[in-house]
């Protein structure tokens, strides 16, 4: 019944706006579903409170860039082997490092060597990194001024976005999850902020701020141009009653929806099945009593990291496939509001453990977020249709009227936490 209630609401906003806002609204709410689904692995079937989902989900968006973008040969000529040098000297003096203070017997020595060898090879990476990556940044700028991608189909970024949001993931939980919980939510956000200030900030990698543009779209995904040059195409949309325009915006739409609820169907399979497994009873008595389940001999730890680089994983594939929907990288878009908070909502208001719960809490809370707005606005234009022009509480109300989204989420959260404080659809 919940999921019809939904469905009222997106076929009122189709008859009433058109199809082609409604279809880009169920597309982002499809996305913000399968992120609500990699949230609420960590949190409701392990009680991890990961406040960094905006990182994750930039990362996913990072590796579109770097999977299907075709590579600059100019900017590798000038200076890609100095940077990938450079990197690896730098992830071989953190290797160095962390061997010395492991095999080395505690004391002086060992903090003094430690730092030695840290400080030299940062002078290294710096003296070898920093003259390739300007070398780099220096083609093209205005057009590239990056070392670009390697080329691959774009539907090969999604899974990618996993791989590079699961490594992160157990960078992150190898150092953090040792942490109690909300020192552990301190430390993703912090993380989280530092992905985006490595995108925005690295010309080299995605352009920074100067966006990558002209992201290929997945097969079978056509172009609106090539629709609406087929011959025949102008008739048969305006059989139905569209123009091409029109007709071939929501085709294309069409095909990107399909993908994502193969993507989100299989998903949410593979977590239904993984929850009712001997795995998922086991995340859930250590998510329900830690200190009983380590006592009949679980490692809970090691399960923690297991669970939050496969929840972290799900939101790297929803990364992806966002920067493949809007087809460009914006790092300066990536806001914790956005991409952390409002998908914390979805879990939260559709019920924490239970994925059918954060599908729809998805479906329902992007549909809010957008729909609010303009919205709120006719009912301002309505309570003040009997004030005076220039009135200055009827000026007040439609300015007011653009905060209305944020007005919602709050009211719409504390109304859930009140009288169903396990979500819409509660765990079983």
């Amino acid at each position: 019944m919940l999921f019809a209630g939904v469905a009222v609401l997106y076929a009122a906003t189709a008859m009433i706006y058109g199809w082609n806002l409604t279809l880009a609204i169920v597309n982002m709410a499809l996305i913000g579903a399968i992120m609500a689904l990699g949230v609420n692995m960590q949190w409701g079937y392990a009680g991890l409170f990961n406040i960094g989902v905006m990182g994750f989900v930039a990362l996913g968006g990072l590796a579109a860039v770097v999977v299907s973008m075709p590579p600059v040969p100019e900017a590798w000529a000038a200076g890609g082997m100095g940077v990938i040098l450079g990197l690896l000297i730098g992830a071989a003096t953190v290797i160095a490092a962390m061997m010395i203070w492991a095999r080395m017997p505690k004391g002086r020595a060992r903090g003094v060597l430690v730092a030695g060898v840290l400080l030299a090879g940062f002078f290294l990476f710096r003296a070898v990194f920093d003259p390739a990556t300007a070398a780099v940044e220096a083609v093209n700028p205005a057009g590239t001024g990056y070392l670009g991608g390697m080329g691959l189909p774009v539907l090969l970024a999604w899974p990618a976005g996993g791989v590079l949001a699961a490594g992160a993931a157990w960078l992150i939980g190898k150092t953090a999850l040792g942490l109690r919980s909300d020192y552990l939510a301190i430390a993703t956000l912090g993380i989280s902020e530092i992905v985006i200030a490595v995108l925005k900030n690295e010309d080299w990698l995605a352009r920074g701020v100067k966006n990558v543009t002209g992201i290929p779209r997945p097969w079978p995904v056509p172009y609106e141009v090539a629709l609406q040059q087929r011959p025949g195409f102008g008739d048969w949309a305006s059989g139905l009653g569209f123009d091409p325009a029109t007709a071939s915006s929501i085709i294309v739409k069409l095909g990107y929806a399909g993908l994502f609820l193969v993507v989100i169907l299989v998903i949410v399979v593979a977590l239904e099945l993984a929850l009712k497994s001997p795995w998922g009873r086991m995340m859930r008595a250590i998510r329900d009593n830690e200190v009983a389940a380590a006592a009949m001999g679980k490692d809970v730890t090691a399960r923690h990291l297991q669970v939050f680089v496969l929840g972290s994983a799900i939101v790297g594939v929803a990364g992806a496939m966002m920067t493949t929907l809007d087809g460009q990288l914006t790092p300066g878009s990536y806001q914790p509001l956005r991409f952390t908070f409002l998908v914390w909502v979805m879990v939260v208001v559709g019920g924490s453990g239970n994925n059918w719960g954060s599908v729809l809490g998805g479906l329902l809370i992007w549909w809010l977020w957008v729909m609010v707005e303009p919205l709120g606005l006719a009912v301002m234009q309505a309570v003040t249709a009997g004030m005076a022009d220039g009135h200055w509480l009827k000026a007040h109300l439609l300015d007011s009227a653009a905060h209305m989204r944020l007005l919602t989420m709050g009211v719409l959260l504390l109304v859930v936490l009140r009288f169903s404080p396990r979500g819409l659809i509660p765990e079983k």
